[in-house]
């Protein structure tokens, strides 16, 4: 694997006031970036998704995590799709990830 993105695992407490606050882990792993394919996209668009990228990263690294990192940017995870030892994440970009 030869690029690195961030899972980010969101988990909330609440505050002296009873509000949720998010707190963001952030582990670094190793992945393989390739481009969305067209029927891919054009499948991804019916349900209403936009993608941008399908991530590699090995199996075990991944936990349910629904937010990537990658080159400062941050995607939703909105379908994953498990090989046999690699686990394959497709990523679009949405505001307010």
């Amino acid at each position: 694997m030869s690029d690195v993105l961030n899972l980010i695992t969101e988990t909330f407490t609440q505050d002296v006031y009873g509000n949720d606050v998010a707190q963001e882990t952030k582990t670094e792993v190793f992945c393989e970036v390739y481009s969305i394919s067209q029927n891919e996209f054009y499948s991804a668009g019916r349900e209403g998704h936009r993608p941008s990228f399908r991530f590699d990263i090995f199996f075990d690294d991944y936990n349910g995590e629904q937010i990537v990192e990658y080159n400062g940017k941050r995607y939703l995870i909105y379908r994953t799709y498990q090989r046999d030892d690699t686990m394959e994440l497709y990523a679009e970009m949405r505001v307010g990830v």
